[in-house]
């Protein structure tokens, strides 16, 4: 009766640890958004008019969604339609983020401000950035 006791206790010590170690990674992607999303696509991920495009309820984010590791660590030029809006401003790439990194911000994104996008694993990230010679193997 004994082990049983220490077996479940054990159990649910490291069902603890690992709740706080996937929390710590979601909270890691919306602090990563803050720092270097925030200043552009706003703190709820409305845009900025025509100017900059929203990421709340974006149609882009499912649409292109092999596409966007490699537009966040290169930035993007060029027009792009999201909802059916057409935005042409340059978007400066982030490429001193590591592949975790990005994967912890698209993550975030994926599942922010009314989105249910399916959500990325950071080897699915980085095979996504070979494809722009992008990936850092971190």
């Amino acid at each position: 009766m004994r082990r049983w006791w220490l077996r479940g206790a054990a159990g649910l010590a490291a069902a603890s640890l690992l709740v706080s170690c996937f929390s710590n990674r979601q909270n890691e992607g919306e602090k990563l958004y803050a720092t270097h999303c925030a200043s552009c696509h706003g703190e709820q991920g409305e845009g900025l008019r025509r100017l900059i495009p929203p990421l709340a309820g974006a149609d882009y984010l499912h649409q292109q969604r092999a596409a966007l590791p490699c537009l966040i660590r290169e930035g993007q030029q060029g027009p792009i339609v999201v909802n059916g809006v057409t935005f042409n401003q340059v978007m400066p790439g982030h490429d001193d983020l590591t592949d975790s990194q990005i994967t912890n911000i698209l993550n975030f994104v994926q599942q922010q401000w009314g989105n249910q996008n399916q959500t990325y694993t950071i080897r699915e990230v980085s095979e996504l950035l070979d494809a722009c010679h992008g990936s850092d193997g971190q």
